[in-house]
């Protein structure tokens, strides 16, 4: 068996130079034998308590009972250890031989990994793919729930495409003198219908998302929490319904904020526990197909902003019925007025 030459440079330590100043510190050092270990490298790091300090001398007499005394702790030799360490087989580990298991290395720890691994440049790529990919599974979410919610989005995302199909026609009719599949004024009346269908149907949607908390607050889900919660079902139609007077950019702007503050506002409830945690992915998923349909719209109307007429909306229509009721009132007192004129004509030739 071999052993480390600790218990040798120990004793060239004690002879040669200076050390701890008391007897007490020496034995505690050395109180144990120096276990028998395998062959070590030069990069081997001797125990920190093996060194001795230089500004403390030592005893004369310590030195000599540790140089020439016989049995010593520190210099003694299990030789039954050693036989039955000797006699011991060693369990073979395929699983840890490698290329650089049997590599003794000089300049570094023994055990501790040099090579840098190779840096995966897509490692950022992946983790976002697999973030949207767990968002987008919606595994948590009651299957009834999902089924009817996408189902639910199949009219605003209809009239998003029919929009942005029917802005390409008016173009093309535009361009060539006739349509695709349809004629420019067919185009057009077909796209003041689906305009204001868009509008109305997400003012009803953001107001079945506001009536949502009034269920979970009868349902006393997550407790009782009263005016706060029944708030939030109040602000959605506040905001969704005003919204249809509104001419149809403003509408579609003014509904995309609306879907995004509810989204916002149902994830801060489940951080209050006033919704079930799988209640925001759910709505992340929603918000964003009706927030994209609403983009698209955006971008077809924006297409033909300058060659389609402009169809009178209800607030159109209030201010007419108001300009027709105004003209009514002038035109009611401009008859008046000349029948009184007339009367006094007539008293004067009669006078």
């Amino acid at each position: 068996m071999l052993r480390t030459g600790a218990p040798q440079f120990m004793r060239r330590t004690l002879l040669n130079g200076p050390t701890c100043s008391t007897r007490a510190t020496f034995t505690n050092v050395f109180r144990k034998p120096h276990p028998v270990s395998a062959p070590r490298t030069i990069s081997f790091k001797r125990p920190t308590n093996l060194a001795v300090t230089l500004h403390k001398p030592m005893n004369t007499a310590i030195q000599r009972y540790a140089s020439t005394h016989p049995g010593t702790p520190y210099d003694h030799i299990d030789k039954k250890a050693e036989k039955r360490i000797g006699k011991s087989e060693i369990e073979p580990d395929p699983e840890a031989v490698s290329t650089d298991s049997t590599v003794r290395h000089v300049f570094t720890e023994e055990g501790v990994e040099e090579r840098e691994k190779d840096t995966d440049m897509l490692a950022g790529v992946k983790a976002d793919l697999r973030t949207i990919k767990e968002t987008f599974a919606l595994t948590d979410v009651p299957r009834e729930a999902l089924y009817f919610g996408m189902a639910g989005l199949l009219p605003y995302v209809a009239t998003s495409l029919s929009t942005v199909y029917l802005a390409w026609d008016i173009n093309h009719a535009h361009e060539t003198g006739t349509g695709f599949l349809l004629s420019g004024q067919t185009a057009e009346l077909i796209l003041h219908v689906v305009e204001p269908l868009q509008i109305g149907y997400g003012a009803v949607i953001i107001s079945f998302l506001g009536a949502i908390h009034w269920g979970l607050e009868w349902a006393k889900y997550g407790g009782t929490h009263g005016y706060r919660r029944y708030a939030i079902g109040v602000a959605a139609p506040a905001i969704a319904w005003p919204t249809t007077l509104l001419p149809i950019e403003y509408a579609l702007i003014a509904q995309f904020l609306a879907f995004n503050f509810l989204y916002f506002a149902d994830a801060r409830a489940t951080v209050r526990g006033w919704a079930p945690h799988w209640y925001p992915p759910y709505r992340f998923v929603l918000t964003f197909i009706v927030g994209a349909s609403i983009v698209i719209s955006l971008v077809g109307r924006g297409q033909i902003a300058d060659k389609v007429g402009k169809l009178p909306g209800p607030a159109d229509r209030l201010k007419a019925l108001r300009d027709s009721q105004m003209a009514s009132l002038e035109k009611e007192e401009d008859e008046r007025r000349a029948k009184i004129i007339a009367k006094d004509e007539e008293d004067d030739d009669e006078d």
